[in-house]
């Protein structure tokens, strides 16, 4: 993508509006546009980030066997009343939508409702189970108080999936495996150091749910790590909402815990049989007895992850992205008066040649903008590697490379260049 085809602007100034260290960033580097309170629109290179998040997700559930589905948005009235949860005094998340007549929808949160009578309308035996299949949709809740950017918005990219069993033991065994996934994931992503799996309330099915909670200083909520865990090279939290004091560590039976700020990035929950039953959702069972069907949901917050990326990972300079996540692989800026000049063409080469290698390359390619803004810009929108193609890089054998995430320098040939960005 070439600069001067970019629509979106940067601005040096931080936005009034920018309640968080994420949203100032991404609203600075033209990333996302907020439309209001809790509501933004993901720009060019936003969305890049977005896709490139979601399609990791998207490639650990499909390696468990997810299959990928996409349900309807607005969800009927009827079935929300069928859970008990179309009251908002019961989920107060929940937006009523005025339809033609006298109608009433769901602009869906969740999609426990929607998901239940589908698969329902397909699967009658044990034979037919057990089985996941996800979404990757935009959500929309009510919250009455939107903050932090990306980490709490009432409109919101999310991954949820929904298994189905005959047997508890069968659920438990799944629920292993998403963990796993959920591993991976964190791991892609370059946030396993810092990522914890939180103990929170189970609701009435289960004594214990789980949270994935990334450590931030700015985060939302407040968790207890497990010292013990620690020890054992193993990243235990509570939540605070179920935290007592003298309470042991759900794995290792420890009772010293340290108090940090975090965000939650994903939630998986065992849903038992609160959602099959008020469906009549049955099937039968190697007996032929019907038996309800028992659930359980797995999420991840896809945007809510790009906020968490941003806020970890940024430094005084702007936003840091890892390979594979960011807008690019590689940032190259031509510093010359006119696309003329040497170095304007040796840049279009080194763009060119790296596309050719695989890379995904932003060029800025702008002859009316100071060397020192555009430099400002690169730092700003973080990629992982930036190439510096100038008369003075050119006289001393090449480019002049950064690495975004150190800041160390060097002058390297086109061709190590590319080397070193697709290594």
């Amino acid at each position: 993508m070439r600069f001067s085809e970019l629509f979106t602007k940067t601005t040096k100034e931080s936005r009034a509006d920018a309640d968080s260290r994420n949203a100032d960033l991404l609203l600075r580097a033209g990333f996302v546009a907020k439309s209001m309170a809790g509501v933004y629109s993901f720009l060019p290179l936003g969305l890049r980030v977005l896709r490139n998040i979601e399609q990791i997700v998207r490639e650990e559930m499909n390696a468990i066997g997810g299959q990928e589905l996409l349900l309807s948005a607005f969800g009927p009235r009827e079935w929300w009343e069928q859970t008990g949860r179309w009251d908002q005094k019961k989920f107060d998340a929940l937006f009523h939508v005025p339809a033609a007549g006298e109608q009433e929808y769901a602009l869906n949160p969740t999609h426990e409702e929607i998901i239940t009578p589908v698969v329902k309308q397909f699967v009658h035996s044990y034979r037919d189970l057990p089985f996941g299949c996800y979404q990757i949709q935009t959500k929309f809740r009510n919250e009455l108080r939107a903050k932090s950017g990306l980490l709490r918005g009432r409109e919101f990219l999310m991954k949820d999936l929904y298994s189905f069993h005959i047997t508890q033991d069968c659920l438990e065994k799944y629920y292993t495996k998403m963990q796993g996934a959920y591993d991976k994931v964190f791991e892609r992503l370059g946030l396993s150091d810092r990522t914890y799996l939180t103990y929170a309330s189970g609701g009435t099915f289960s004594k214990y749910s789980h949270e994935y909670q990334v450590v931030l200083p700015e985060g939302e909520d407040t968790i207890y790590i497990s010292v013990a865990a620690e020890k054992e090279g193993k990243r235990i939290a509570v939540n605070k909402e179920i935290f007592t004091e003298g309470m042991k560590c759900p794995v290792t039976g420890g009772t010293e815990f340290r108090e940090v700020r975090a965000s939650e990035a994903a939630n998986i929950f065992q849903l038992g049989t609160k959602f099959s039953e008020p469906f009549g959702f049955q099937v039968a069972d190697q007996a032929g007895v019907l038996q309800p069907v028992i659930m359980g949901c797995y999420g991840i917050g896809i945007s809510r992850l790009m906020g968490i990326l941003a806020e970890a990972n940024s430094d005084e300079a702007g936003l840091r992205w890892s390979r594979g996540v960011g807008p690019a692989d590689l940032h190259v800026v031509a510093i010359a008066k006119s696309s003329e000049e040497e170095a304007f063409t040796a840049a279009e080469s080194l763009v060119a040649a790296a596309k050719k290698r695989g890379l995904r390359v932003l060029f800025d390619d702008r002859t009316d903008v100071s060397a020192g803004s555009r430099l400002a810009d690169a730092d700003l929108f973080g990629v992982p590697w930036r190439a510096l193609v100038s008369a003075k890089s050119l006289a001393a054998g090449g480019v002049e490379v950064k690495d975004r995430w150190t800041g160390a320098t060097e002058v390297l040939s086109a061709q190590a260049c590319i080397a070193k960005c697709a290594a």
